[in-house]
């Protein structure tokens, strides 16, 4: 009894509720359903008239749709047998009579999935939120693929409606002479369409069924509401450039990276208006912090916090700048490598390849015991504490710009240390970015047994290995038989003509990005490696090329560091200032003090002064922590609250790092050469 009361419930319910029902009508059923359940509605005989009403208006509905697809049947198979249509207005009728096929069809399904819907509610428990988000879910799913569904019948109906005008304009044409100039339109106009149709990707159709491809509900913005009336005049054109935003329910946002039609030229200005404004604002911010005596980078993070998401938020292509930024990395680290002189650092290459391993391997030893303490995942320690363990390469270069290279002979130089292990640790970098896709997978456990665990790990480790040494492998071939006719090449070829140098540096950069990349090393890696290698061919080979790639390597490190700025968020330092302070103090003394232990006990007694200098110079955190901790981040190594703490400490500990070296000279280095160094 109850569930035949149930079944006449939602079917009471769900059947007048057809897309031919009027509003008024829907609330007086459910009105009607309502009291019925409860007991105080009419009696059984009214019940039973209004349930056989409800089912003969909806029988009568289903056998009117199918006499109507029966008649479409009918009259496409005329239009097709009709001699005296052409091919195009044949075309245009059959699709016509397709679409209103589909639709009849679709709103029956319609029809039927509501009262499946209306079932499956009924059926569930009004306490039980899970059940209610999964039916939540099943319903956005349906309004997904019925908003998809509409949206090709849309693109069909606009197909047809260009057939219709086809099929017009042949009429016109078999009903006129062409001239001339008529005739040479019309065979382009039909060579334009074979165009669009052969470069068209039906991206759309091809993906939809792709798995792990969901179907999103967005929003599409148009221009700023204040230019409302400049974009009224241009609004049909940017519907059909697509040159507008789309933003999803999380809040992402979208522009386009390839249209429909390829053959028209776009440009996204919002991504133009980003890149002056921050060359325009980076000019001021750099002068500023150069009068204080700051690092110009300073200037250029300062530019990046003034136009990002906690300043004016004035950016709106976060993602492109980023991008365009990060061969701000690939160039630093190509002239990085383009210093790494085996000559140069010859007398002190011991120190600078045992300093940094040492450093290294204590901080990671401090971070594992504060991590067991504080009870912070071990892959999470060894990230920190190797993030933290770099020093700047960029900011100790400038405090070493003019600085005297040695005392007198037989002592070891302090620049030529500092400069040894700093290179030393742009190699740790580069290596460790390499390793990051293995400290991922370490951090997924997957295995409940131990020795499946340890296996896997050093599964990884020997990847690793192989990897690094197909590199290395490849790195001594190309240093020995291609590098050297490849630059006397280029050095022919661009005699008078710089271009051909700068492009030739470039493709040769890029292809050892693109090789360490797919031996799933890091792409910095490679870019380091191509600068070692071109070092190798001579001092003057070096110098000539510096002078070529330093001003795109400055503008684009000018981009770089401004999307650092995007993500330092000035109150989030103001708001845990005193914490912040207080972890940067502890990051610069520690560093400080085991870089005075470790080079205490390999510097020779001759010159065991300089130690306080080079300390002074590693005492500070590097950038690079930036690019790292954002990687991290996107991985899942380190949380949110983590990276906020990195890019804090990173940049209190940069804008202490002046104060720092002037402090470590004045004490240590005598008169002469202290001018001359600061």
């Amino acid at each position: 009894m109850k569930a035949t009361g149930f079944i006449s419930l939602w079917t009471l319910v769900s059947l007048p509720c057809g897309p031919l029902a009027s509003p008024a009508e829907r609330e007086d059923v459910v009105k009607h359903a309502i009291k019925l359940h409860r007991g105080k509605g009419a009696g059984i005989t009214q019940r039973k008239q209004w349930v056989l009403e409800s089912c003969r208006k909806l029988s009568g509905l289903l056998r009117q749709k199918n006499i109507v697809l029966n008649k479409l049947k009918n009259a496409i198979r005329a239009v097709e047998k009709d001699a005296g249509l052409s091919d195009e207005e044949k075309l245009f009728q059959v699709h016509t009579f397709e679409i209103f096929q589909k639709e009849l069809n679709e709103s029956e399904n319609s029809v039927f999935q509501a009262i499946h819907g209306l079932q499956r509610a009924l059926q569930g428990d009004y306490k039980d939120v899970v059940n209610m988000k999964e039916s939540s879910r099943q319903r956005l799913e349906a309004l997904r693929e019925a908003a998809i569904k509409e949206e090709m019948e849309y693109v069909e109906l606009l197909a047809a409606e260009k057939h219709q005008v086809e099929a017009l304009k042949n009429m016109q044409h078999q009903n006129k002479s062409l001239s001339m100039l008529d005739e040479i339109l019309e065979d382009v106009r039909k060579a334009a369409d074979r165009l669009e149709e052969e470069i068209e990707e039906h991206a759309f159709d091809d993906n939809k069924s792709v798995r792990g491809v969901n179907f999103e509900a967005v929003l599409r913005v148009e221009e700023d509401e204040a230019n409302s009336k400049r974009n009224a005049s241009k609004r049909e054109v940017e519907d059909d450039l697509g040159l507008s935003m789309l933003i999803d329910s999380q809040n992402n946002q979208y522009i386009l990276t390839k249209p429909r039609d390829s053959t028209i030229p776009r440009a996204d200005h919002h991504f133009i208006k980003d890149i002056v404004t921050i060359g325009m604002l980076s000019l001021p911010c750099g002068w500023l912090c150069t009068t204080i005596g700051l690092p110009t980078m300073f200037g250029y993070i300062i530019c990046g916090v003034l136009l990002g998401p906690s300043g004016l938020n004035s950016i709106k292509s976060i993602v492109q700048v980023e991008t365009l930024g990060e061969f701000g990395v690939f160039f630093t680290l190509f002239l990085v490598g383009l210093e790494f002189s085996p000559e140069r650092l010859r007398k002190v290459w011991k120190i600078s390849l045992q300093g940094p391993c040492y450093m290294t391997v204590l901080m990671i030893a401090f971070g594992l015991l504060w991590g067991h303490l504080l009870q912070i995942r071990p892959t999470q320690s060894v990230f920190i504490s190797t993030c933290l363990s770099l020093s700047s390469t960029p900011l100790v270069s400038r405090f070493l710009a003019g600085s005297v290279r040695g005392d007198k002979e037989g002592d070891i130089d302090y620049s030529s240390v500092l400069l040894g292990m700093l290179v030393m640790q742009d190699v740790q970098l580069g290596l460790f970015i390499a390793v990051m896709p293995t400290l991922i997978q370490a951090g997924v456990s997957t295995y409940s047994s131990i020795f499946k665990e340890i296996l896997r790990i050093l599964i990884l480790i020997g990847q690793i290995l192989f990897s690094l040494a197909a590199v290395f492998l490849l790195c001594l071939v190309i240093k020995t038989y291609l590098i050297g006719p490849y630059y006397r090449k280029l050095h022919t070829e661009s005699k008078g003509n710089k271009e051909i140098l700068i492009l030739g540096i470039t493709a040769f950069t890029f292809l050892m990005l693109t090789i360490t990349e797919l031996l799933d090393v890091s792409m910095e890696l490679g870019c380091f490696l191509a600068g070692a290698l071109i070092s190798s061919q001579g001092h003057m080979v070096t110098e000539e090329i510096m002078c070529c790639i330093e001003p795109i390597r400055d503008f684009l490190a000018i981009i770089f560091f401004a999307s650092i700025g995007l993500h330092v968020f000035p109150t989030f330092v103001i708001y845990e200032l005193t914490v912040l302070l207080f972890l940067t103090l502890s990051v610069v003394i520690m560093k400080f003090v085991l870089a005075v232990l470790v080079l205490s006990l390999i510097l020779p007694k001759t010159s065991q002064y300089i130690k306080w200098i080079v300390s002074a110079g590693l005492a500070q955190v590097s950038e690079f922590s930036f690019v790292l901790g954002s990687r991290a981040r996107r991985a899942g190594i380190i949380s949110r609250e983590v990276y906020l703490l990195i890019l804090s400490v990173t940049t209190l500990s940069l804008l202490l790092a002046p104060a720092l070296w002037r402090a470590a000279i004045m004490k240590c280095v005598p008169r002469p050469e202290r001018r001359s160094s600061t």
